[in-house]
């Protein structure tokens, strides 16, 4: 592994974490990895903003959203703020580890890869037991992402995620909840020239009575995301607009469905009346 060097820009997204925010800033901080640490506030009301308000440290940059909008308008704000050379993703809780920067970014640095994904199922670190169905909705989301993106990931809802700065800033991201993740996943999937690597990390799970946040509506949108962004359905999608857009700038020729009128002079409307 390469000697440790302030390599990170760190996107927080945060939303209602004021009992663990400090703690992971601190952890955060306290990793050689990290240059900077972008905390995005979603529009916390539990007094999170109170105890951002309170941190003191020349590497930390609060941006606060003006109402709640989702993680994904929260990590669209922070990556647009970074300026490092790599960026990574660290929610604002404790189910993950920045004691793990350094093999997170080793493929970035030794120029493998453009793009890590940290793995919570190829690791031999310590897991939370926690929900089976949460495991097994996770493994069929990526397995679904899988088949429209042709990649081989274990973890596509995976929070860590690490990018070259000019990678995460190249993709224009349109999600404002959880669905950002397999969005980003297929965006990334669309330019096989970006290098794609795993590595498999620890993970302590939250309850819900510890305040995780996603619920099965988010999953029902992830599956939608993966149809929607994957490389097939942007050729979908641009096959439409390309349809729309030649609809609306072609001049329509007299006598077509399309403007109104039949062949002979009657309206489409009236033609409907006159078999009524």
């Amino acid at each position: 592994m390469p000697d440790a060097q302030a390599c990170l820009s760190v996107v927080v997204p945060c939303y209602n974490e004021r009992d663990t925010v400090a703690a992971v800033v601190a952890r955060v901080l306290a990793s050689p990895w990290t240059a900077e640490v972008i905390i995005v506030d979603d529009g916390s009301t539990d007094g999170t903003r109170d105890v951002l308000a309170g941190l003191a440290e020349p590497r930390v940059r609060v941006v606060l959203q003006p109402y709640n909008q989702g993680k994904g308008a929260a990590l669209r704000r922070g990556f647009a703020e970074a300026t490092a050379p790599l960026v990574i993703v660290q929610d604002a809780d404790l189910e993950y580890d920045p004691a793990e920067y350094g093999a997170l970014v080793q493929p970035l640095l030794s120029d493998d890869a453009d793009v890590v994904f940290g793995s919570r199922f190829i690791s031999s670190h310590p897991h939370r037991v926690l929900y089976f169905w949460h495991s097994v909705g996770n493994r069929f989301l990526t397995t679904l992402s899988n088949v429209f993106t042709n990649l081989n990931l274990t973890d596509m809802e995976t929070c860590y995620k690490v990018f070259r700065r000019e990678v995460i800033q190249a993709i224009d991201l349109e999600e404002d909840r959880f669905g950002v993740e397999p969005e980003v996943t297929a965006k990334v999937a669309a330019h096989p020239e970006w290098r794609v690597y795993e590595v498999g990390i620890s993970y302590r799970g939250r309850t819900y009575a510890d305040g995780k946040k996603i619920g099965w509506r988010d999953g029902v949108r992830a599956v939608w995301c993966i149809l929607k962004y994957s490389p097939p359905g942007e050729r979908v999608r641009g096959g439409f607009r390309s349809r729309s857009a030649g609809r609306a700038g072609a001049p329509l020729a007299p006598g077509t469905a399309d403007d109104g009128y039949r062949a002979d002079g009657a309206t489409a409307a009236q033609g409907d009346r006159s078999r009524v």
